[in-house]
């Protein structure tokens, strides 16, 4: 399974276009342009999948740091305080990762 098969390639990459400069991702914003906001909890679940690349049910800073990357390659990385800040808005038990 691909994230264009949950989410259109163009709101994709529209989404990350919006969030280029440094400094500028705001995951709200992110989830809203590429359409994750409106999707199906189990749609929800399929994109978390793919974005869990270690396979351990968790989302953790060095996954976010590449988030961008995920949706599409050659986006840049994210900076160490939009990583952590992302972390921190989903982290329930601030164990340091997202589940």
């Amino acid at each position: 399974m691909s994230l264009t098969s949950i989410l259109s390639a163009e709101a994709i990459e529209n989404a990350v276009k919006d969030c280029e400069a440094p400094e500028s991702f705001c995951h709200k914003k992110f989830f809203q342009l590429c359409g994750l906001s409106s999707k199906t909890p189990k749609e929800v679940r399929d994109v978390f999948q793919i974005l869990d690349e270690d396979n351990s049910g968790f989302i953790e800073e060095s996954e976010l740091k590449f988030f961008l990357q995920r949706f599409v390659p050659g986006a840049r990385t994210l900076s160490d305080a939009e990583t952590k800040k992302f972390v921190s808005s989903a982290d329930e038990n601030s164990d340091g990762r997202i589940g």
